[in-house]
């Protein structure tokens, strides 16, 4: 057995490990090396095994119309879920332990998807209900291997964390109020916990989720909760980087961010975080560190540091990202950007129907408003049906693409945005729309997707490229 003996009145670390973190049985050993690494008490937030969480969306469409699916799909989980059990722990009295466990929560998912089918639809609290199990497995399973390693181990889920949220469906919130006391308290003692992310419950016991890849807010609010020394996120890639690796070559890493520009970088594309991650740690200044799990060393090295101080460099840009995920609903018609009252009846039209903007910006004859591509169809479907005087064209645009330029300085250095301009017009690229100065960390454009990779090799060049001949870091 591990002793944390030597650990005690020390903060904790939140770490957490995400979906990318187990893809396949023998990536639980990374998880356990790093474990080891540490040598202390931990709140350990895990994600959904790779693909678990998709899965779970499929065969929730596919149980309101064929019961047989639902049987088939948890014989499948629990055959994926047996096999690693069996893998890493090889005292039978260990192992049926855990297996009758497992079989407890597929029987209690069995139960969900099969209410599915007799109602044939899926309400929202067993939606959300239904997407918890990734999590929930990924729990139990990590926690019995990690406690077969010799460590000092419980797994607690967030309902009995008490890790109450505001009772939204979808994309709920921590109440902080509500929490903070009950998580502090039952994580006060010197061992490791393991915790489900991406969900917790309302105040009358519905589970609710924090939206996809909502385990990173989890571990953050968790992380609050307890004044946590750092919130640990292990990756399987090198952190914030300056471009995306996929689309340009040498990218550097970015050694600090701080919290404005880890938010927008994430918000407008970057993968490596969820947008809201920062937000539960501003106020304590809790630093979040990224590591890579193929990358590890006992001196737990992080490759991208995110804290509250500003670090702003002479070229003032840090990164170039980009997000597929835009499209557009114009509104056309002569003064309709100063007409009182027309934005909030669209707004509230939308609120009603949990249909998020993500953008807005008018001019005096134009009223845009950004939307995901998974909600455009039914936004435009109910906006041109709202009977708004002064509109005399509606039109939808898809196949767009939003880069976005981040770093701390932009509004106090001159020239940034000529150079921007100056790179992308070089390479002949029509941008439709910028906006300068919405945040003072980040400028962003939006053009067609087929210009999108040309772009952002003509700014990271522009911005990068003598950093990369010297061998630099940012």
């Amino acid at each position: 057995m591990y002793n944390f003996l030597l650990k005690r009145k020390m903060k904790k670390i939140v770490v957490k490990f995400g979906g990318s973190n187990l893809k396949e049985a023998a990536d639980i050993h990374k998880l356990l090396q790093v474990i080891k690494y540490y040598n202390r008490p931990l709140a350990i937030v895990v994600s959904a095994f790779y693909g678990i969480t998709n899965k779970l969306v499929d065969i929730m469409n596919s149980s309101k119309n064929d019961e047989k699916n639902i049987e088939d799909f948890t014989a499948f989980l629990a055959d994926m879920k047996e096999k690693i059990i069996s893998q890493y722990i090889k005292d039978e009295k260990n192992k049926a332990e855990v297996l009758q466990q497992l079989d407890i929560r597929l029987k209690e998912l069995k139960r969900q998807l099969l209410g599915i089918n007799y109602l044939g639809e899926i309400p929202e609290f067993i939606e959300d209900a239904v997407l918890s199990f990734g999590e929930k497995l990924s729990a139990l399973i990590i926690a019995a291997i990690v406690r077969n390693e010799g460590f000092e181990c419980e797994e607690i889920l967030p309902e009995n964390l008490h890790l109450i949220t505001d009772g939204e469906f979808g994309n709920a919130t921590v109440d902080f109020e509500s929490s903070l006391e009950f998580v502090r308290d039952r994580l006060s003692e010197d061992k490791i916990f393991i915790i489900p992310g991406f969900y917790g419950v309302s105040k009358e016991g519905r589970k609710t989720i924090f939206g996809r890849g909502g385990s990173d807010y989890s571990a953050a609010a968790i992380a609050s909760c307890v004044d946590a020394e750092f919130l640990d996120v292990w990756k399987d890639v090198d952190g914030f980087q300056t471009a995306d690796p996929k689309l340009v070559e040498n990218p550097l890493t970015i050694s600090h961010l701080n919290y404005g520009e880890a938010a927008e970088l994430a918000y407008f594309g970057a993968k490596i975080l969820h947008p809201r991650t920062v937000e539960p740690l501003l106020n304590k200044n809790i630093p979040i560190r990224i590591f890579n799990i193929n990358k590890t060393d006992a001196k737990l090295t992080p490759l991208t540091i995110i804290e509250r101080q500003e670090n702003i460099r002479d070229e003032v840009i840090k990164s170039v990202t980009y997000s597929d995920d835009f499209c557009v609903i114009r509104l056309s018609g002569p003064g309709v950007g100063i007409k009182h009252g027309l934005v909030h009846k669209i707004t509230s039209q939308l609120e009603e129907e949990r249909i998020n903007i993500k953008l807005i910006f008018n001019t005096h004859t134009h009223i845009n408003l950004f939307f995901s591509t998974f909600d455009i169809d039914r936004a435009y479907s109910i906006i041109k049906d709202i009977p708004l005087s002064g509109i005399n064209r509606c039109i939808k645009k898809t196949g767009l693409s939003t880069v976005a330029v981040v770093g701390c300085g932009m509004m106090e250095k001159l020239g940034i945005a000529a150079r921007l301009f100056s790179a992308v017009a070089k390479e002949g690229v029509n941008i439709e729309t910028i906006n300068f100065g919405a945040s003072d960390v980040v400028t962003y454009f939006i053009l067609d997707q087929k210009d999108r990779n040309r772009a952002i090799n003509a700014i990271h060049n522009e911005f990068f490229s003598k950093l990369i001949e010297q061998k630099e870091t940012i």
